[in-house]
């Protein structure tokens, strides 16, 4: 009976086996992105906003955006004819809302795309999409396919006109057909035009054959139209690679407008699945500027809206929270956060925030090592000092900034806490720990690399300009220094601890009059007015260059400045005597000097000499050289800015900042407030 048994298993294996081996055709279908961070790749100024909507970019001046599918797709068939595979078939349908600002036209657009990669090294924003750049702009090799919703003209008439248009695109933003936006009503022939920075949803739908791209558009309230805007004759085959990358780009430039995607299906076998539009966010209301109304209208509609929000507040006070009796109640800052955890989940997940757990102590409290029991998930619990007045503020800015923030090169805020006065925040577990100890604690046993050092620059660089140029708002961090900086398992790195940060809008100056960081990273404009900016971090992050390059920390046991120190070296033409002795002869000598250089460079003592971030990433990659300057003659009045700096604060207490073991002490100064 067992031997017949396992011929009986053997013949089910041989002869089902191949159908059930063959590789399931891709097709995914989000209707709204929210839980959906892990299937999709975000880059640049993409974030999925708590609506569920995913946002490709902001309001901000040459911003770009990209958001793909996390998987690779099969796009080259060779089922037919092995020797001589056929590009895929393919259909997907989304919706996006494109929301111009309150007044004027906006810009740029957006993109649906096939590529090779995720990456987009030198792209461009305005015209370009954040595709292309003026260099490879028609070049075969970049094997991209895209739809263009374009809503400004300029690469063809060299203008910068309403563009309102859709295109096919083969490796340019030239396209290789376009048609004004518009969909055929009702089986006739008969087109509707459609505005596509209207701020209306919009539902799309790209299918290729083989033979054809068909690419059809109509509001979201519009069953779709039996006649595609557009129908391209076009064979594939040659452009697309074995497995290639699906997803979106969107760009602005010196016009600016909001990019929305709010649902996605995607198949390579048959049509993509059918929305449901019921289920997808609603995009934010369109800017109005309210010139039409009346003064005392408006006023009496502000008095009615005061009325009706206190008495609702009233109302949920009294229904929700009084009943609660013993339980703590919501602040402001409170209500618009990212997830709340239940204190008792993360109090099993530290073993009680046992000792054996702490990562990481600071001025503010401790960090604990937790794994969520209900997930299994490892995570960085931060527990606020109960008494610390400062510590509840710089809590509140944390949730308020990193808990919206969604980038790479940044630390991803899950969640936080507040059980009485106990304050907890709760974000990824890094299993490197910070670059400062990776660069200091020899107990690791880990030296790191050159390529791992420029990897790690770059990628603080990059995380610095989302914050700088491309969020919605601009952050300025105020603690940039090798502690604050995270190394994952794959070694890139990631920008945290975002508790001295302060948000201001584009176009304005940051009314902040604190002196706060750690000493060796403040630059010197700091101790004459306490202001600080982007060029601030510039000169931290200039600081920083040095100290990963040099493996020596900002001030030494002799009190002696580091960038003083390459200063000195460079005088005698021996800048590379600054470098690292660990890294013996595993480097590139232009790139050790191009980093040394460029940390001169950004903390220079002069705010407007220094570069911005987005000059920064041109510089590491290359784009851009590095501007001639006599760096020592403009380092000069640095000693006697510093002695007066440290004589000023040497009254006020000084205390480590979270999360280092650093023994470079921060500071927290109020000036004049």
């Amino acid at each position: 009976m067992v031997g017949s048994c396992s011929w009986a298993s053997l013949v089910f294996c041989i002869v089902f086996f191949p159908v059930f081996a063959q590789p399931q055709p891709p097709s995914f279908i989000l209707n709204g992105f929210n839980g959906s961070e892990s299937k999709l790749t975000l880059e640049g100024a993409s974030i999925i906003r708590p609506s569920g909507a995913l946002k490709l970019t902001n309001k901000s001046n040459y911003a770009l955006g990209h958001a793909f599918y996390s998987e690779s797709i099969q796009m080259l068939d060779n089922k037919s004819s092995p020797d001589s595979p056929k590009a895929s078939s393919f259909s997907t349908t989304f919706v996006f809302s494109i929301i111009p600002p309150s007044s004027g036209r906006g810009g740029h657009g957006l993109a649906f795309m096939l590529s090779p990669s995720k990456k987009f090294a030198g792209a461009e924003a305005g015209h370009y999409m954040g595709i292309f750049n003026q260099e490879n702009d028609g070049l075969s090799s970049n094997h991209v396919f895209a739809v263009e919703f374009d809503t400004v003209n300029g690469l063809n008439d060299d203008s910068d006109s309403e563009g309102n248009h859709v295109g096919i695109n083969i490796n340019s933003m030239y396209s290789n057909e376009t048609e004004p936006a518009a969909y055929f009503i009702n089986n006739t022939n008969l087109k509707e035009d459609m505005k596509l920075e209207s701020g209306d949803p919009i539902h799309a739908w790209i299918e290729y054959d083989g033979n054809f791209v068909n690419v059809t558009i109509s509001p979201l309230k519009v069953e779709k139209p039996s006649k595609p805007l557009i129908s391209h004759r076009i064979d594939l085959t040659p452009l697309v690679e074995e497995t290639m990358y699906v997803g979106f780009s969107a760009s602005t430039g010196e016009k600016s407008s909001s990019h929305f995607i709010l649902g996605w299906s995607f198949s390579t076998d048959g049509t993509a699945r059918q929305l449901n539009v019921s289920q997808l966010p609603v995009p934010p209301p369109k800017g109005k500027d309210g010139s039409s109304f009346d003064p005392q209208v408006i006023g009496l509609i502000a008095a009615l809206s005061t009325v009706t929000v206190l008495l609702l507040g009233i109302l949920i006070y009294f229904t929700l929270y009084k009943r609660k009796g013993k339980s703590e109640e919501l602040e402001d800052w409170e209500l618009d956060c990212p997830h709340r955890f239940q204190y008792k989940d993360l109090y099993a997940a530290t073993r009680g925030f046992k000792d054996s757990e702490i990562i990481g102590v600071g001025g503010f409290g401790a960090v604990y090592k937790g794994v969520l029991l209900t997930t299994g998930t490892e995570v960085a619990v931060k527990k606020i000092t109960q008494n610390s007045i400062q510590g509840l503020r710089e809590f509140a800015a944390e949730i308020e900034s990193l808990g919206r923030l969604r980038h790479k090169n940044l630390v991803n805020l899950q969640g936080w806490c507040k059980q009485k006065n106990d304050l907890l925040l709760i974000y990824d577990y890094i299993p490197y720990g910070s670059l400062h100890s990776l660069l200091f604690n020899q107990k690791q046993g880990l030296a790191l690399s050159w390529d791992q050092r420029f990897n790690i620059i770059k990628g603080i660089a990059a995380g610095l300009l989302y914050l700088h140029e491309e969020w919605e708002l601009v952050v300025i961090h105020r603690d940039v220094k090798s502690s604050n900086v995270l190394i994952n398992a794959d070694m890139n790195a990631r920008l945290g601890d975002f508790g001295l940060a302060r948000l201001y809008d584009h176009g304005t100056d940051s009314h902040t009059t604190n002196i706060v960081g750690t000493i060796g990273y403040i630059a010197p404009e700091l101790a004459r007015n306490g202001k600080a900016s982007t060029r601030s971090d510039v000169f931290a992050y200039g600081v920083l260059l040095l100290e990963v390059v040099s493996g020596r920390k900002p001030i030494d046991s002799r009190n002696i400045f580091l960038v003083d120190w390459v200063i000195e070296c460079h005088k005698t033409g021996q800048i590379l005597d600054a470098m690292d002795p660990k890294l013996n002869s595993g480097f590139v000598i232009e790139e050790v000097r191009l980093v040394l250089l460029l940390g001169l460079l950004c903390s220079h003592p002069k705010p407007e000499v220094r570069p911005s971030m987005r000059k920064v990433m041109r510089y590491l990659n290359r784009d851009d050289p590095l501007p001639l300057i006599d760096y020592w003659e403009s380092f000069d009045s640095r000693d006697e800015l510093y002695l007066k700096f440290l004589e000023v604060t040497s009254d006020y207490t000084i205390t480590k900042s979270h999360p280092s073991s650093s023994t470079s002490p921060s500071i927290s100064y109020s000036s004049g407030r």
